[in-house]
């Protein structure tokens, strides 16, 4: 994340891998204040065994880009709600040039991040990709008991 103040937007994301128990770091880097670190963390990351990195950054958001441009593993990442209802941050990350893709999320869409994240990684995870089958299984359940609940919701002229 760029910084800590986007740590309440980011825990979904570390929320989700904890509950897949996928291994991930959790840091703060500025693209703009501490760049040296940017590339050290990008540069490193694979010999790291980091497979994915969700990247979150507000305002000019440059965070995300610049790691992917470091580094070929894939990056997801999340535009963080700072000013302009978080616009600014959707197109600093979104508009990349040919050949850095970011892979991007909504805004503060940090536990989507996660899920793609997973997504990616379980590909060649069978145990990780069964545990996403279920997920997906419970968000349907949660959609059918909704629905469910609905119906006993009683207006003069519903039908």
């Amino acid at each position: 994340m760029g910084s800590t103040s986007d740590l309440p937007v980011m825990k979904e994301s570390a929320d989700f891998c904890e509950e897949m128990k996928i291994p991930f770091e959790m840091n703060a880097l500025s693209a703009h204040r501490t760049p040296e670190k940017v590339e050290e963390f990008a540069k490193g990351a694979y010999q790291r065994g980091i497979r994915v990195i969700i990247a979150g950054a507000g305002m000019a958001a440059h965070l995300p880009g610049v790691i992917a441009a470091m580094t070929p593993i894939p990056v997801i990442g999340v535009p963080i709600k700072a000013t302009f209802d978080g616009l600014d941050s959707v197109f600093s990350i979104l508009q990349m040039p040919p050949g850095i893709p970011v892979a991007t999320v909504g805004v503060n869409a940090a536990k989507n991040a996660g899920i793609l994240a997973a997504q990616i990684l379980s590909i060649s995870d069978d145990v990780l990709f069964a545990k996403l089958v279920s997920f997906k299984e419970g968000l349907k359940g949660k959609v059918l008991k909704a629905n469910e609940e609905l119906k006993k919701i009683e207006y003069k002229y519903k039908v």
